[in-house]
């Protein structure tokens, strides 16, 4: 009996820790639902529904759009990318800041002095409005949706790691409740409820990210120099660990162009990511859009070089292969490092680190999923059921209730997607998201502000052929080819791919265990992130569109249309 009296006190005491954690990550969750339960009091109309009344202070927003913009990706996913490979993986988060530059010099003020609602006010202030809001339309529903398929992949992991439940089943039942979540936050907060579930969470998560950040460094007696050095000695690599080239390979030449394309994506993403774009609509003018990408980059530049020590402080304290071993895509190393701080698994201190971590990063993913899918709902409900479907008929109730739907049935849509998307790192997708929106919508935005000679067909050119390039590429790449990640799971192989894998036709169906296997095959283009291809063609589109037809059609083909929306955005006046 004596020998068993340990395991049961071990026992006792891990139930004891995970009823800790689970219940400080229930109060939190019920926090955020009553602070959406409290704004919807106050929401009236389509302008408090899709805008908060853009009553927000500049400092409010600013903090809301950090709230926003460090995603899981943010947290998760660029930890787990450093932990794993190094100086390649900050790489995401230098690219992730740079972004901020172009959407404060070029974006902005801009928008936010021309439009009301969503991206597509902007177009069909100059060029006609059926065929702008159409295609602004699509191309966010489409953006939003490739979004919220990392933070819900990132969901998954948080809550299987936090539960210490494994399997499939068990992931996608956590997807399941965050797409219900969001929708409830959505259909009953608005965007002032969306807003400040995003202000508290932003608060939480640089504290957060700021008690790790100094703790590592306190434990090196703040000498970042023997960090690095003890991340590279565990993680097996030696000096190729600090030095480019571990992820993008130096003598790899697709390796260098996937480089090249994640840079250009990341930082040309930004100012065309529609939740992002909606928040500069918030705020009462211009010039506060302006303040709040001003306080948006000091708190977000502040977080980014936080995770240059929480990647590395994870492959140095918890290891690189401890943290494969939980999840081959690094998505656990910022959890398993505050639990690692806190004493380690078991230990009191550890679990309660762990769940403090763990409920701020389902925050941040609950408020990031909420404002996309209010951004890609709102767009679906004024853009194409009010003013294309219903041409400017429907009462303002019905575009409300439209909102709604929409908001069910994109998170539906959301979660049955990234059920399939579940093993890849949330980072990596994310940046998938900005490759599109970079190829799709920032040729349309700029031009529309910037060239007198832009065109209705033109915007539709660049519009989709941005969208249908980037995610063709997607489609052709390793991502969708095996190469993201080598183990195919129990599905039903093509035929090719049973050839190229080794599986016997008897034994190729749905749930054989035989299926099971570690196989990657050829991609037909071996490019992971496609922006260097896609937007290059999204601007090509767009120009060559509106050098070579449908300028008759256009109200702008003298630059009428042109000079108006010159004055709206300079000033503001006319809105």
């Amino acid at each position: 009996m004596t020998h068993h009296l340990p395991l049961a006190a071990a026992a006792a005491q891990s139930t004891s820790n995970k009823g800790l954690t689970v219940g400080l990550f229930v109060a939190l969750v019920a926090v955020t639902l009553v602070i959406t339960l409290w704004a919807r009091r106050s929401t009236r109309g389509t302008g408090g529904f899709y805008t908060g009344g853009g009553q927000f202070s500049a400092l409010q927003n600013g903090i809301a759009i950090s709230g926003d913009y460090l995603s899981a990706a943010s947290f998760l996913g660029i930890a787990g990318i450093i932990a794993l490979s190094g100086y390649d993986g900050f790489l995401y988060s230098i690219g992730f800041l740079v972004a901020w530059l172009v959407a404060l010099l070029m974006v902005a003020e801009l928008l936010r002095n021309t439009g009301r609602f969503t991206m597509a006010d902007v177009l069909a202030a100059r060029l006609r409005s059926g065929p702008m809001r159409t295609a602004a339309g699509v191309s966010t529903i489409v953006v939003s949706i490739f979004y919220l398929i990392a933070q819900m992949v990132g969901a998954a992991t948080i809550v299987g790691q936090l539960l210490d439940v494994k399997g499939a089943s068990a992931q996608i039942w956590t997807i399941i409740g965050v797409g219900a979540l969001m929708i409830v936050y959505v259909v009953v907060g608005g965007m002032k409820g969306t807003t400040w579930v995003q202000i508290v969470k932003a608060v939480l998560l640089i504290a957060g990210a700021a008690t790790m950040t100094l703790w590592v460094l306190a434990k090196y007696g703040f000498d970042i120099s023997h960090l690095l050095g003890d991340a590279a000695s565990a993680s097996k690599k030696g000096d190729a660990f600090l030095q480019p080239g571990l992820k993008y390979g130096a003598t790899d030449g697709w390796s260098k162009l996937d480089l090249v394309s994640l840079g250009v994506a990341l930082v040309l993403g930004t100012a065309a990511l529609p939740h992002v774009l909606v928040r500069f609509y918030t705020v009462p003018t211009g010039r506060d859009a302006r303040k709040s990408v001003n306080w948006a980059i000091g708190i977000i530049g502040v977080f980014y070089l936080m995770t240059l020590v929480l990647g590395f402080g994870a492959a140095a304290l918890v290891g690189t292969a401890t943290i494969k071993e939980k999840d081959p895509s690094g998505n656990t190393a910022a959890t398993l490092l505050a639990e690692h701080l806190g004493g380690g698994a078991g230990t009191t201190g550890g679990s309660l680190m762990l769940a403090f971590v763990a409920a701020v990063a389902f925050a941040t993913i609950l408020a990031v999923v909420a404002g996309l899918t209010l951004t890609s709902s709102s767009s679906f409900a004024h853009d194409l059921y009010a003013s294309v479907i219903r041409k400017g008929r429907a009462t303002e109730r019905q575009e409300l209730v439209t909102a709604k739907i929409a908001a069910v049935v994109i998170g539906a849509v959301a979660v049955a997607l990234s059920i399939f998307a579940r093993d890849l790192n949330v980072a990596f997708l994310v940046a998938l998201a900005f490759a599109i929106a970079a190829s799709a919508n920032l040729p349309a935005i700029l031009l529309t502000l910037f060239w007198k000679r832009f065109t209705t067909f033109g915007a539709k050119c660049g519009i989709y052929a941005g969208l249908v390039s980037s995610i063709g590429l997607v489609l052709l790449s390793p991502i969708c080819w095996g190469g993201a990640s080598s183990t195919v799971h129990a599905v039903k192989l093509t035929a090719a791919q049973a050839k190229d894998c080794g599986v016997k036709a008897s034994d190729n169906q749905v749930g054989n265990a035989t299926a099971l296997i570690s196989c990657t095959t050829t991609a037909p283009i071996p490019l992971q992130n496609p922006g260097v291809v896609s937007i290059p063609i999204g601007f090509a589109a767009a120009v060559l569109g509106s050098l070579v037809g449908g300028r008759r059609r256009d109200e702008d083909a003298e630059g009428r249309g042109f000079a108006e929306l010159e004055v709206r955005a300079l000033t503001g006046v006319g809105r």
